[in-house]
């Protein structure tokens, strides 16, 4: 009785982790991307390629709604000019309350939203999304890699084998990094299909890491910041311990070594 009991304890614990692995997509593997580690920064050439491939590419059904368009400029992001920030959002319109009509937007503006209402917002995608899983409850991969989104929204990108089958009247396209193996959106990028001004390659593996980044920046913006914040207060709490074990020591020398 008490070995049935147990075993059907074991089974009941093992079959949902069981079934989760028959539906997992393939292993995402680690990208060095640069704003990795916490001496990592964005790799601002890499931002400006992603911001591109996204203008290009996924804005046709794809919006940033949370991303103010001034942050283009900011350091630590893509660093665009005052000037080309200006002129580059005056190729997105925002609807005006007070002129009850669209208009051309302005660095004050935030991206639009999604085009389609099947098409998710980008803006935070890259946090919200995670491609490492550790050891149940031990989260390992988590404490050397992260979370994995960036690594997770480039995998997706090159993922596509090609297949396609129809479904209740919506193709789906085979991708082996999500999840269930089928995916409603076609191919966003093919090889060449973005050239860049500095001759970088354009291939899909590579173009998919750029817009990876990209959206991690959308998603963190205030990466450096915080990493600048962190190194500060992690010295200011070594030289914390180092004083309050040099005073303590002071201060209970003549009981310590008291006769």
């Amino acid at each position: 009785m008490i070995k049935a009991t147990l075993l059907s304890a074991v089974m009941a614990l093992t079959a949902p982790a069981a079934f989760a692995a028959g539906e997992a997509h393939a292993p995402i593997e680690n990208i060095d991307f640069s704003f990795d580690g916490p001496f990592g920064s964005y790799d601002v050439n890499q931002l400006q390629r992603g911001l591109q491939i996204y203008t290009e590419v996924c804005s046709a059904c794809h919006g940033l709604q949370y991303v103010p368009l001034r942050t283009l400029g900011d350091e630590g992001g893509p660093s665009l000019p005052e000037e080309q920030v200006i002129e580059y959002s005056k190729q997105w319109e925002v609807f005006d309350p007070e002129l009850d009509d669209f208009r051309a937007a302005t660095p004050v503006d935030h991206f639009p939203k999604s085009a389609l209402s099947n098409a998710p917002d980008l803006s935070l995608m890259a946090k919200k999304r995670k491609a490492f899983s550790g050891p149940y409850g031990l989260g390992i991969n988590q404490l050397l890699y992260g979370f994995g989104g960036a690594e997770y929204i480039a995998a997706l990108m090159h993922g596509y084998t090609g297949e396609e089958k129809t479904q209740a009247g919506v193709t789906l396209y085979e991708n082996e990094y999500f999840e269930g193996g089928w995916i409603s959106m076609a191919p966003p990028l093919y090889d060449e299909a973005v050239e860049f001004a500095d001759g970088h390659s354009n291939s899909v593996h590579a173009m998919s890491e750029d817009v990876a980044a990209f959206l991690m920046w959308t998603a963190e913006p205030k990466l450096g910041n915080r990493k600048q914040a962190g190194l500060a207060g992690v010295i200011f709490l070594t030289l914390l311990s180092v004083l309050l074990y040099l005073t303590n020591k002071r201060l209970w020398a003549s009981v310590k070594y008291k006769d």
